[in-house]
């Protein structure tokens, strides 16, 4: 049974890019799920924006905001080093498509404290933070404002912070979920070891992290990664999970705000397997494994400010059809993903 929170076992991801737009989150709520609006990337007037039109919609949502990570706006001389090499490697790329490369940006926070000052000012029922833990001030802010708080967690360490802070559920997200990791502890904290892509190769499945999680924790869960049909669905919510948080079985519908391109790369047979990458960002984000993911293989972690120096690169390739130069995340089940209405994706699930 879906958590009363929830009020559906199935929740669309908040995917953000463009993604997750008010429209989709509309017909995700009709078609009897709840969806998430992304607050990622975007300014505080755009998301505001987005909260006013899924309201008008009547839509039930929730709205999902990154937490910045202070050492990462202030990088070590030797990440310094480590960027500004990465953008030598890049300039093949921006002679590709005749763009030039910023300079480095070290200072988006993402207009963290604007977001959340707006959040606190006009509500929203549910907020998820992704990329750490927002402080137990900011969650006690917004549980008063009268928002439900959710964190989105990748191991039993990082779930036991988040109870500490008093949130009021957990999306525990699985390696095998598409887009970014979440994850926000070292590996020596998470007592998992090694680097921090073979650390995010966690628990065999999704349901055996549930069940990590739930041995730690007493909170509700949603189970995300790798969920794409009912079968799915159905294994995670017998192992524990109150509802499960989808995005690469979403993405291809008309609803999404994914680019057409990366619709059609996700029923392309030349593409066959997925990979962790930070290529693109800075930071582990499973995607298709294309020319630019392997080309490389060893970019700098240093998020936003590879995602800045990247982003023109994206926007070119785009622009070009140029599907091996874009970021197209996915998870391990992106085959599964089918095109047609938000609708007929929720009927598969919940039928």
């Amino acid at each position: 049974m879906p958590h009363d929170l929830f009020g559906t076992p199935v929740i669309a991801a908040p995917m953000a890019g463009g993604t997750s737009t008010p429209g989709f989150v509309a017909s995700v709520h009709r078609a009897g799920g709840l969806g998430f609006l992304a607050a990622g990337y975007k300014s505080v007037p755009a998301m505001q924006a987005e909260i006013r039109a899924a309201r008008e919609s009547g839509a039930r949502f929730g709205m999902n905001v990154f937490v910045p990570d202070p050492a990462r706006l202030a990088p070590s001389a030797a990440v310094m080093a480590e960027l500004e090499d990465y953008r030598l490697q890049l300039r093949p790329d921006a002679l590709r498509y005749g763009v030039e490369l910023p300079q480095l940006r070290l200072d988006d926070d993402d207009e963290w404290q604007a977001k959340i000052d707006a959040l606190l000012a006009d509500p929203v029922e549910l907020v998820s933070f992704a990329f750490g833990l927002p402080g137990t001030d900011v969650v006690r802010a917004l549980q008063r404002a009268g928002s439900a708080v959710l964190a989105t967690v990748t191991t039993a360490a990082e779930a036991r912070q988040a109870a500490e802070q008093g949130v009021d559920a957990l999306v525990v997200q699985h390696a095998s979920a598409g887009g970014h990791s979440a994850v926000f502890l070292p590996a020596s904290e998470s007592r998992r070891g090694g680097s921090q892509q073979g650390r995010s190769q966690q628990a065999g499945t999704t349901a055996g992290l549930l069940a990590e999680v739930r041995s730690a924790v007493d909170l509700p869960l949603v189970a995300a990664g790798g969920v794409m049909d009912a079968a799915g669905l159905d294994a995670v919510l017998r192992a524990g999970a109150a509802a499960a948080q989808l995005g690469t079985a979403f993405l291809r519908t008309d609803e999404s705000g994914a680019r057409q391109l990366h619709k059609d790369a996700l029923a392309d047979p030349h593409f066959t397997r997925t990979r962790l990458t930070r290529a693109f960002t800075g930071r582990w984000a499973r995607a298709l494994e294309n020319e630019f993911v392997r080309d490389h293989p060893r970019a700098p972690e240093a998020y936003p400010a590879v995602h800045h120096l990247t982003a023109p690169l994206r926007a070119a390739a785009a622009a070009a059809g140029d599907a091996e130069r874009l970021n197209l995340w996915a998870g391990t089940g992106w085959q599964q993903a089918q095109a047609g209405p938000v609708a007929g994706i929720l009927d598969g699930l919940l039928g």
